[in-house]
């Protein structure tokens, strides 16, 4: 996928996106939804070897609502801007306040919240579209989800940042922050990263546990089979857009179950609290950590029959 050609030969699908996604209501021209239908496929779909059937499956599991949705307010279309302002404004302070563990009403939860709209907006550092936070939402996740992370990010970032000063020894002060040759600082490790990605796997293990057969089948087959949707239907006597909504279905309660977990905190043997469970913003964390460090082991999470040989390449999960 290079060199902007990566929907050629995709008209018809793109139309249909575009239809479902209902864009022209804020205006979003079709060539515009397909500039974004661009840029999130290339976001994700890295691999040379991308194919065409891989490339629709993708494109189908977007949420291609917000997208629309985030590309209109981008572009400052104000009718999308008063949409987005009323439907997500109570639920951005309603996420702060649970990160932060306080009231939706209070001073602490609005302000975090209400400082996320200049940078949607476009207002840090110039207006426009080139600017705004939303250039970087590509649907695969709801638009909550991704707000939701962001607000965590910012509230972890806050953290760190104020730790960094109050630890600040008298060779810092003196000498400055370290830096590479380009003149970026250089910022500390998380102490935390290996007890949050281990957090993230022993809880994905037990969100495996609890699923049907049927539905750790699919995502076996799927992931760790790297079967296509049409293969998966055909073995499973389903059409393969039941498989989609069935995965997407799956997908999306593993999470739920595993943010649940996380947030719960695990117990002993013995009935006492092992480990106490976690905030959203050490649950955004738990999940970031583990997309960058630590690949799932699908061998073991989900084994194939020992008939058959080892498993191929997998789909990350």
């Amino acid at each position: 996928m290079d060199g902007g050609r990566a929907l050629d030969g995709c008209a018809s699908l793109i139309d249909w996106l575009y239809g479902q996604s209902k864009a022209d209501q804020w205006g979003v021209p079709r060539e515009q939804f397909s500039a974004a239908l661009e840029r999130s496929a290339k976001k994700r779909l890295t691999s040379g070897a991308a194919t065409a059937q891989s490339l629709e499956e993708y494109l189908c599991g977007l949420h291609i609502g917000d997208l629309a949705l985030a590309v209109a307010c981008a572009e400052g279309c104000e009718t999308a801007w008063e949409h987005f302002f009323t439907t997500y404004r109570p639920y951005l302070r309603a996420a702060a306040a649970a990160i932060l563990h306080c009231a939706a009403g209070s001073a602490e939860a609005c302000e975090l919240a209400d400082s996320l709209f200049s940078e949607l907006y476009g207002l840090a550092g110039g207006k426009g579209a080139e600017r705004s936070l939303f250039r970087y939402f590509h649907g695969r996740s709801s638009l909550k989800t991704w707000l939701r992370a962001i607000l965590a990010q910012r509230h972890i970032d806050s953290i760190r940042a104020g730790r960094r000063f109050e630890e600040l020894g008298e060779e810092e002060a003196a000498d400055g922050p370290m830096k590479t040759s380009l003149g970026q600082q250089i910022l500390p490790a998380d102490p935390h990263r290996e007890r949050y990605v281990a957090s993230f796997t022993r809880a994905l293990q037990e969100a495996l546990a609890r699923l049907e057969p049927a539905e750790k089948e699919r995502l076996r087959l799927y992931y760790a089979e790297e079967m296509t949707l049409a293969e998966i239907g055909r073995l499973l006597g389903e059409h393969e857009s039941s498989v989609s909504r069935h995965l997407e279905r799956v997908r999306r309660d593993l999470r739920r179950d595993v943010e649940d977990i996380l947030r719960r905190g695990f117990v002993a043997a013995n009935g006492s609290m092992a480990d106490p469970g976690l905030s959203d913003a050490e649950i955004a964390l738990c999940f970031e950590y583990s997309a960058e460090d630590s690949p799932i082991d699908l061998d073991k999470l989900l084994p194939r029959p020992k008939s058959q040989g080892p498993a191929p390449g997998k789909r990350p999960l």
